[in-house]
């Protein structure tokens, strides 16, 4: 497995040493390759923004100090690092032959970044590809690695698991988020994981699991995704809330993996190639 890990440290850098109508099109620069490999709708640079990302068309003197952080600590090698150990331990796995990565600030006062997703978050479900995305703060900078780690399980289960959008289920999803979960813990520790998993507790995560798992076999992404992020994300993607709580799916899925593991003796990095009928039984 080659990882191709863009530098676009240097690249966010420079981008914010230029003037500030210079740097909307220096972002589409940067982003060129990853919307090459993945269309998508509208101008790169609102799409960019409304996923909280740094902005480009203000001058905020937290960014360049941020940038500097994530060069002085080397975070991209750290998760050129993380994701050959990963790779190593899904060797058992089919992979692809290459992964790019590619890594953007965000928007330290974007709301639902900083208070729902933990001020990070990832997407791996693109072939070929993994975004990552955060605002690197004490908290957050040394989990990076870990979630490129995540979001690169996600791409190896999906090599070996049909991912279909049209017939995906709500408990495929879940699943999928709690097992990537379950391996970050079982490669570097529990204190390696992300937030997302430990959000909802007691009465609301008891909601959050009687709405999810009498919902298990719907299918269809334009489903499951509410039931994964919960009711901010969807009012903040123009969706019908179904209230879920906030990452929901994150916990429910954990819960439901560490069940499995327990019963069977498996590892995670055992269980990542299983169906979700053979991970959850109902």
């Amino acid at each position: 497995m080659e990882f191709i890990v863009h530098d676009t440290v240097a690249a966010m850098g420079a981008l914010l040493r230029l003037p500030l109508e210079r740097r909307p099109d220096a972002l589409r620069e940067i982003l060129a390759p990853i919307r090459s490999a993945i269309p998508m709708p509208g101008d790169i640079v609102g799409i960019h923004h409304q996923g909280g990302g740094f902005r480009v068309d203000a001058d905020d003197p937290r960014y360049l100090d941020a940038v500097q952080r994530l060069a002085d600590t080397d975070v991209l090698g750290q998760v050129e690092r993380e994701l050959t150990r990963a790779a190593e331990a899904l060797g058992h796995l089919k992979q692809a032959e290459a992964l790019q990565v590619m890594f953007v600030l965000g928007n330290p006062d974007d709301g639902h970044l900083m208070k729902v997703s933990g001020g990070y978050y990832g997407m791996g479900g693109a072939p070929g590809w993994l975004y990552l995305l955060a605002w690197p703060d004490e908290e957050v900078i040394g989990r990076i690695a870990h979630l490129a780690v995540h979001e690169f399980h996600h791409s190896v289960r999906y090599a070996n698991v049909e991912w279909d959008p049209v017939t995906v289920t709500v408990g495929e999803h879940v699943v999928a988020e709690g097992l990537a979960e379950a391996f970050v813990r079982e490669l570097s520790g529990p204190e390696a994981m992300g937030p997302w998993s430990g959000m909802v507790r007691g009465e609301e995560y008891d909601r959050a699991h009687e709405l999810i798992m009498a919902d298990f076999e719907l299918a269809g992404m334009q489903h499951t995704s509410a039931y994964v992020l919960g009711d901010s994300a969807m009012r903040l993607f123009g969706q019908e809330p179904r209230g879920i709580p906030d990452m929901s799916g994150y916990a429910v899925g954990l819960r439901l993996v560490d069940e499995h593991l327990a019963a069977t003796g498996m590892t995670a990095a055992q269980a990542t190639g299983l169906p979700v009928a053979d991970l959850v039984r109902r």
